[in-house]
């Protein structure tokens, strides 16, 4: 391994990802294995994660599991970080991923699926740096990377839940950086844009005509591209990088174009 390479591989601890089955927590699973960080699969897909966590330790000879996880439920989160534990042995970095854009407009938000919105995406990013914070502060090199958005600065009719919940995200991480910062340990958002994977589902093909057009590099984005920023963000290499909010989007939020 090249001593650049090496360098995002460190600290060598073990990562747990949300999200983890398919998209960009599987993209970022696959490239934290690839320098040799321990990774766990954190997934309401329990079928999925598992497969995907073995596809990974089978390649790249890291321990690896997949682990049903519904962050909806915050009972869900201490037997998942015990299972995790047990399989990784340290662990030093968390991603949460996991997310759904459910389609309501203004009419179709319920007190129910607000609320589970905002736990899924928001709740679950506390809960789970309490359910690791032992671990973080235990091992030098700590890192938080929680997913936002530019729907957080975007508006968007169809997801209103999940563009309050992604704008709260980035909030929450400039708090939490804060009192983290105390033990060592570093958090960041990330915010994509428009980035190839399930979670746009049926929208896709109207999205692709809308802002197609307007992205400066031209397409939508890969999974891979946003995993190699979040095992930036999770190595020593990026030190010095706390409570930032890091836009991956290939210039979208600032175009100007029709």
């Amino acid at each position: 391994m090249s001593a650049a390479r090496h360098l995002l591989g460190t600290p060598g601890t073990g990562v747990v990802i949300t999200g983890g089955a398919s998209g960009i927590g599987l993209a970022a699973a696959r490239a934290l294995a690839e320098v040799g960080r321990p990774v766990a699969l954190w997934d309401i897909n329990a079928e999925g994660a598992a497969s995907a966590a073995q596809e990974i330790a089978q390649r790249h000879g890291v321990a690896a599991i997949g682990l049903a996880v519904d962050l909806r439920n915050p009972q869900a989160v201490a037997p998942a970080a015990a299972a995790t534990r047990a399989a990784l042995g340290s662990v030093g970095g968390i991603v949460h991923g996991a997310g759904t854009a459910l389609q309501t407009g203004i009419g179709g938000v319920t007190p129910d699926n607000f609320d589970a919105g905002m736990a899924l995406h928001v709740r679950a990013v506390i809960e789970l740096v309490q359910a690791f914070i032992d671990d973080l502060k235990a091992h030098p090199g700590s890192a938080v990377v929680a997913i936002s958005s530019i729907n957080a600065w975007f508006g968007n009719a169809m997801i209103p839940i999940y563009t309050a919940a992604k704008g709260a995200v980035v909030s929450l991480v400039r708090s939490m950086a804060d009192e983290l910062g105390q033990h060592g340990v570093r958090i960041n958002a990330l915010s994509p844009g428009m980035i190839d994977t399930p979670i746009l589902g049926d929208m896709r093909d109207g999205m692709e005509q809308l802002y197609g057009p307007r992205i400066f590099a031209g397409r939508f984005g890969r999974p891979e591209e946003i995993g190699s920023v979040i095992r930036f963000l999770l190595s020593n290499e990026a030190s010095y990088i706390t409570a930032a909010e890091i836009v991956a989007d290939g210039g979208l939020r600032h175009s100007q174009r029709p």
